[in-house]
């Protein structure tokens, strides 16, 4: 295993060297990558090293352990932080423990302590990483988890559209017994509790709660000899308390299914003396369709207060068909959306695939063919619109000209259409990657601006920086190292270091003054970070100058 990662910090340098120097450091699986003698310079280094451990002294100057050790906690929550102190003092003890110290040792530390201290972190260390790793407690976890995972996928299929492979995958990974019907149909559950007789209560009613679990288990035990099925809770409907998924096959039919589920709700009124609702929906060939069928059988649900509760309601027999209806549907938009916006190309291919496969399959009127047109070409606009991208990146070289209603004069060439949506998805999908770039570097010069403007703010932090630009700050401090090559901290010393040469050389503030104009509340600490960098106090740099 790699060796952990240590920086040492303490205001004595002979301290920091005898430390050092007396660890036998791989021995105990760390290797020190730095060492800091304040806690302005540690958490410059932090951010740069990205240590494991962090092993300080309590009293320094500029920035004691304590804050140091805070601050780390606000940034790096999971880095191991141990206190070391020459002072028995109870207080200090209690903030550190406060703020979750690994260790807090006095001093003088003798070579046997730290090394017994470093084992027992790095032991520590070594088992966090094996839990994360272990691959029996991962499986568990997972088989306990399973129940959940297969709850959710459930209600994101009934929820939203789903390619086949996705659906294909999950119903095998988590086993759901819904694969390879005819057709499926959704079901949405309602358990009028409200209806309930005062005189004739059972124990049940007074647990509320527990009767959308009896309803199910009742479901489940009657469903069970005749079909294939998934039921689970679905809180997400307030007209729905249960929903499922019934397979269709050879060996059943949806009028048989119809009729069963009538019984079951006979069946649980005489149990449980509660009248239960059951809308059924429209049938889908594809299962990944079946959030369409889940949204008529919450249709068909509300229609209760009209045909009466305690039955089944089937959307067919409260609402006409519509065989011959093409709609671009709130999931169509949300699927090409989510597609242009993040991709991958095959991602692209396959959802404009769909849409077109739903022009040619659907036997409409032409005006029908007009409006999903029109409204999936508005999507695109409403994109465009959204990152202020160029109105030509939606025509190319399709020879539709550049005006968007000239499509809907393609309407009998599907095939043209067809093309000019592909063409646009993918032009929009690579401009809205570059726009990102774009953006990214605007950010990165916003935020160099943003330092500039406001260096003499001795709190000017990084947090501040990320509120003005909307970023969060481990996001900010990835980017900008990249565009700068600095870390926040070293860029922001860089900038005040700069500006602190121009006043010595045109100005004859004191040291302390031009301290305090460049955002250093702490003459000796801007000395002390100014020799750092010029390899003189800021007076010997000025009568240098002279």
């Amino acid at each position: 295993m790699d060796l952990y990662r240590i920086i040492l910090v303490d205001d004595e340098e002979e301290v920091r060297k005898s430390i050092i120097r007396k660890i036998d450091w791989q021995a105990v699986g760390f290797t020190v990558v730095g060492d800091a003698e304040n806690g302005e310079d540690a958490l410059e280094k932090i951010e740069a090293l990205e240590p494991d451990v962090v092993l300080t002294d309590i009293r320094m100057p500029y920035m004691d352990g304590l804050t140091l050790a805070e601050k780390i906690r606000q940034r790096y929550p999971s880095m191991k932080i141990v206190i070391f102190s020459g002072y028995d003092d109870f207080d200090y003890a209690k903030r550190a423990i406060k703020l979750n110290v690994t260790e807090y040792i006095l001093k003088p530390v003798n070579v046997e302590e730290l090394t017994a201290i470093l084992r027992r972190i790095q032991e520590s260390l070594d088992e966090e990483i094996e839990q994360k790793r272990d691959v029996s407690l991962l499986r568990e976890n997972y088989r306990r988890s399973l129940p959940i995972l297969r709850e959710q996928f459930l209600k994101d299929l009934v929820s939203h559209q789903m390619d086949g492979k996705t659906v294909n995958d999950r119903l095998e990974q988590y086993d759901i017994p819904l694969g390879g019907a005819k057709k499926w149909i959704s079901i949405a559950v309602k358990a009028e509790i409200s209806e309930v007789s005062g005189e004739l209560i059972l124990p049940l009613h007074e647990e509320r709660e527990l009767i959308p679990i009896s309803v199910m288990q009742i479901l489940e035990e009657n469903l069970k000899p005749y079909c294939r099925f998934s039921l689970f809770s679905f809180s997400g409907a307030a007209d729905a308390e249960i929903a499922g998924i019934v397979a269709i096959d050879e060996n059943n039919s949806q009028t048989s299914m119809i009729d069963i589920l009538s019984d079951i709700c006979k069946e649980i009124r005489k149990i449980l003396m509660i009248p239960v609702t059951i809308g059924i929906g429209h049938s889908r060939t594809e299962l990944g369709l079946i959030c369409e069928s889940f949204r008529s059988a919450l249709d068909a649900l509300g229609y209760r207060a009209i045909v009466g509760s305690g039955s089944t309601i089937y959307i067919n027999d409260v609402e006409p068909v519509n065989t011959g209806k093409l709609q671009f549907t709130a999931e169509d938009e949300s699927a090409l959306i989510q597609a242009v916006k993040f991709g991958p190309e095959e991602k692209i291919r396959s959802v404009v695939s769909g849409i077109i496969g739903r022009m040619s399959d659907a036997k409409v009127h032409a005006r029908q063919y007009q409006t999903y047109m029109f409204s999936t070409a508005n999507c695109l606009v409403q994109l465009i619109q959204q990152y202020d991208l160029e109105l030509g990146v939606l025509f190319g070289d399709t020879g539709m000209g550049t005006d968007p209603f000239m499509m809907i004069r393609q309407v009998m060439n599907r095939e043209k259409f067809s093309k000019w949506l592909l063409e646009a998805a993918l032009g929009i999908n690579g401009a809205m990657d570059q726009e990102r770039d774009n953006t990214t570097r605007q950010s990165m010069e916003r935020a160099k601006r943003y330092i500039m403007e406001n260096y003499q703010d001795p709190d000017l932090s990084v947090e501040q920086v990320c509120r003005t630009l909307h970023m969060s700050p481990a996001y900010f401090s990835t980017m900008f190292k990249k565009a700068t090559g600095q870390t926040y901290i070293g860029y922001l010393t860089d900038v005040r270091l700069n500006k602190a040469v121009e006043l010595l050389n045109k100005t004859d503030d004191k040291t302390y003054v031009i301290a305090a104009k460049v955002g250093y509340q702490e003459q000796n600490y801007f000395s002390y970070v100014f020799k750092k960098k010029f390899g003189v106090s800021p007076t010997k740099f000025r009568g240098s100058r002279s």
